[in-house]
Order: C-alpha cells, then structure tokens, then sequence
C-alpha cells in the first residue's frame, strides 16, 4: 500500500493501479460521505507518471493505493481501454463547470465506433462558437474512456490532441472500429 500527501487539504482519494497494451491505468474515488463513485481515470506510460497527473488533479488531497472497493472499478476500466467500445457501467463522481458537464454528457452520448468534431460538439450543446471551450473540456477531462472525449476528431475528420496521447487516441479509435 502506497500513501502520498500532497498538503493537507484533507480530502482523502484511493486509487488502484493495472496494466493494459496501452500502458498504466488508474482508476481512484474519493473517500467519505462526498463520494459519488469514480472520480478520475487516468493513463500514463507507467505508474508513477498517473499518479503524478493524479496528485497534480487533486492537490491537496491525502492519496492511498490499495482499496478493495476499486477492484471491480479497475477491472471495469481496464477492460474498456482493451474494448473501448463495450458500455463502462461505473458510477461516476463528475465534477466540473456547468459548461465543461454539458460538453461531457454531450460526449457520453456519442456511440463507439463513430466520432464528431469539436465545432459539432459545440453546436450539440448550443454554443455554436464555443469550439475552443469544447476543447477545453476535453482537455480537463479526469475520466479517460468513460467520457470518451477520445471520439472528438477536428473538423476536417483528422486526429487533434489527447489528454493522454495522440497514439492512445489512435488506437482507441482503431479499437472501436474495429468491433
């Protein structure tokens, strides 16, 4: 069992860790009366880089590796990194703007195998203009796979930037092709 305080904040977030082809996955939720389920899915090249990125979304937060209420949950997200395109049923503890949650749900709602593009994104959600925002939510997205943000493509159908990597985005893509 690992534990890492990054100030003392207090807010307490457990977290297990897996291997999948696409490299390190971490999947953590907050503990005590405030958890909704899971708060952050992360992928990295190994594991101390997801739980840098995870100290980094959650500063302040006291971070412990190791509870058994995340075995099912990784199991869960590892298995939808290998099979992006089958439903990711966990519960989610989603936090954001009101614009960044319109962006997301908008995104839940794209069905695998297909993509859309930022400008489309923004439109669904009613803000036409908003393509730099869009991406902005994508961005500041803690909830690799299970808000696919992976499926936003630019507008001429080309790969634009992942949170986690251009060649992850890529073969998620292939992956859901492919089904």
């Amino acid at each position: 069992m690992i534990s890492v305080r990054a100030d003392e904040t207090g807010e307490e977030i457990a977290f297990a860790l897996a291997r999948s082809s696409l490299g390190s996955v971490l999947v953590a939720r907050r503990r005590g009366g405030d958890s909704r389920g899971v708060c952050a899915i992360l992928l990295g090249d190994g594991p101390q880089q997801v739980i840098r990125e995870l100290e980094a979304q959650f500063t302040g937060a006291v971070l412990t590796e190791g509870d058994p209420a995340l075995e099912q949950p990784i199991s869960a997200a590892s298995e939808a990194v290998e099979r992006p395109w089958r439903p990711l049923d966990l519960p989610l503890d989603i936090r954001g703007t009101d614009f960044q949650k319109k962006v997301w749900d908008a995104l839940r709602k794209i069905p695998p195998g297909t993509t859309t593009s930022y400008a489309q994104v923004a439109q669904t959600i009613g803000a036409p203009k908003a393509l730099r925002a869009v991406a902005g939510a994508c961005a500041a997205n803690r909830l690799a796979i299970a808000i696919p943000c992976h499926r936003v493509l630019r507008s001429n159908g080309s790969l634009s930037g992942y949170r986690w990597g251009m060649e992850r985005k890529r073969q998620l893509l292939e992956r859901e092709k492919n089904f």
